[in-house]
C-alpha cells in the first residue's frame, strides 16, 4: 500500500474492482457508510452494479472514511478510485500525489464478496485513453458492443471518461438524447412522480429488447402432473432433512430440464451467425427475484449432480444472490434457464430468452386441480410449464418432444 505519510496519516484508496474479465467499468449503487464512519476491514462498504453482478465491496483497510469521490449512480472505470479510508480527521497533505496516480502500483483493491482480491491492473481490460493509433477510439468491449448494438458513432461523442473516454453511460445518453428528439416527452400529469430507472432496472430493459430483438420467440405449453413428485418428496422428506437437504419442486423441474437437455443437445446449444455452438456441459441458471429486478446465477454442470445435489445448488445460489454475495464466475455461461413466476400465483407465463441460448422455461403455480384421469374426475397436484425458444434454431417439432421428455420425467419421478 502507497502511504502518504504525516505523522500518523496512512490514506487507503477504495478502486473500482474488476468485477470479470469483459467488465471495463461499475456503477456506485448505494454507499452503505458515510464520510466519517468508522469501517472495519472487508465490513461492507458500498454496493456496486455492473453489466454482469450486483455486489457488496468490502473496505480493504480498517480506519475512517475520509473521503467518497464518486457520488450514487455515477459509473467510473475499473481501477478509478473511489474513496479513501484513514484516520479522523486525516486528509491528504498538500502537495501528496493524487491518490489516482497510484492505482495499478501498490494499492489495495476491493473484491465481490468479503474477503480481499487482486484487483486487475490497467490495461488488462482495453479501456485506455480516448484516442490511439491514428487518431481511432479506444473503447472497451463493453462500450463497443453496446455502440454496435444501438448503431452509435462514437466518433461524434464527447467521452466524459478518464482522458475523454468514451464511457458506458455517454452510449446510453446519446441514445436517449436521440429517442427524446425523435418522440416529443408527454406531459407529466400534475399528481403524478417521475422516477429514474434503477440501475438494475435499465439493464434489465436494454437486455430483453435487445432479446427480442435477436430472437425468432415462439412458446409451448405443457400440462404436468407432479403427484408423484409430491409422493416422493414427502417420502424421503424426514431422510434429506437429517442429511442438511431439503427436496423442493424447482430441484425437481432442473433435474428433468438437465436430462432432457441430454436428449435434445440443440435446446442447450446457442447461435452465433451461421455457426451452431453446442455445449459439452449443460449450466442451468435459475433466475432470482430481488426487490428492484432480478438476477440469474448458474449451476455450473448441471448434468453431473444429483437430485440433492441440485437442491443444494440452488438453494445456494438463492441465498448468495439475494445477500449481493454472487461473483461475476455465479453468472456467467448459462446454458439454459428456468424462471419460476408460479412463485406468486401466475398460472404460466411466456418468458423472453436469455441470450445468447436458445431456450426458457417458465414454470407456473403448482397446486391441486381437478383432472380427468380415465373416466372420473380427481384431484391431482398439476403445473404449467412453458417453454419459450428461437425458432431461428428450434423447431415446433423439437420444442415438444423435449418438453414431452421433461414432463415424462416429472410424471415418472420414481424412475
Amino acid at each position: 500500500m502507497r502511504e502518504y505519510t504525516n505523522e500518523t496519516v496512512a490514506a487507503t484508496p477504495v478502486v473500482m474492482p474488476q468485477m470479470g474479465e469483459s467488465i471495463a467499468e461499475g456503477t456506485i449503487v448505494r454507499w452503505i457508510k458515510k464520510v466519517g464512519d468508522a469501517v472495519e476491514r472487508d465490513e461492507p462498504l458500498l454496493e456496486i452494479s455492473t453489466d454482469k453482478v450486483d455486489a457488496e465491496i468490502p473496505a480493504p483497510a480498517a480506519g475512517v472514511l475520509i473521503e467518497i469521490r464518486v457520488q450514487e449512480g455515477e459509473t467510473v472505470a475499473v481501477d478509478s478510485v473511489v474513496a479513501t479510508i484513514g484516520s479522523a480527521g486525516d486528509a491528504p497533505p498538500a502537495g501528496a500525489p493524487p491518490l489516482d496516480a497510484v492505482v495499478g502500483a501498490d494499492v489495495v483493491g476491493a473484491g465481490p464478496v468479503a474477503a480481499p482480491v487482486e484487483i486487475a491492473q490497467p490495461g488488462d481490460a482495453d479501456q485506455g485513453d480516448a484516442t490511439g493509433e491514428g487518431g481511432r477510439q479506444r473503447l472497451s468491449p463493453l462500450v463497443r458492443k453496446l455502440a454496435h448494438e444501438h448503431n452509435v458513432d462514437v466518433s461524434r461523442i464527447r467521452g466524459t471518461g478518464a482522458g475523454g473516454r468514451v464511457t458506458r453511460q455517454d452510449v446510453l445518453d446519446d441514445v436517449a438524447r436521440a429517442r427524446t428528439s425523435a418522440t416529443p416527452r408527454a406531459a407529466v400529469p400534475p399528481d403524478a412522480e417521475v422516477k429514474k430507472l434503477s440501475i438494475m432496472r435499465r439493464k434489465i430493459a436494454e437486455h430483453m429488447v435487445m432479446s427480442r430483438r435477436t430472437s425468432a420467440h415462439v412458446h409451448t405449453v405443457f400440462h404436468v402432473d407432479f403427484s408423484r413428485v409430491a409422493d416422493v418428496r414427502q417420502a424421503r422428506r424426514v431422510e434429506l432433512e437429517q442429511q442438511g437437504t431439503k427436496l423442493t419442486y424447482m430441484a425437481f423441474i432442473t433435474h428433468a430440464v438437465v436430462a432432457a437437455l441430454r436428449q435434445f443437445p440443440i435446446v442447450n446449444a446457442s447461435l452465433d451467425g451461421d455457426d451452431v455452438i453446442y455445449r459439452k456441459h449443460v449450466n442451468v441458471g435459475i433466475a432470482v427475484a430481488l426487490d428492484d429486478g432480478l438476477i440469474v446465477p448458474v449451476i455450473k454442470r448441471a448434468d453431473e449432480m444429483d437430485l440433492p445435489g441440485l437442491s443444494r445448488a440452488i438453494a445456494d445460489l438463492a441465498g448468495r444472490a439475494r445477500g449481493k454475495q454472487l461473483s461475476p464466475d455465479d453468472v456467467q455461461d448459462g446454458t439454459f434457464t428456468i424462471t419460476n413466476p408460479g412463485q406468486h400465483g401466475a398460472q404460466f407465463g411466456m418468458p423472453i430468452i436469455n441470450q445468447p441460448q436458445v431456450a426458457i422455461l417458465g414454470v407456473g403455480t403448482i397446486e391441486k386441480r381437478p383432472v380427468v384421469v380415465g373416466d372420473a374426475v380427481v384431484a391431482r397436484t398439476m403445473a404449467y410449464l412453458a417453454l419459450g425458444f428461437d425458432h431461428r434454431l428450434v423447431d415446433g417439432a423439437t420444442a415438444d418432444q423435449f418438453m414431452a421428455a421433461i414432463k415424462h420425467h416429472l410424471e415418472h419421478p420414481e424412475a
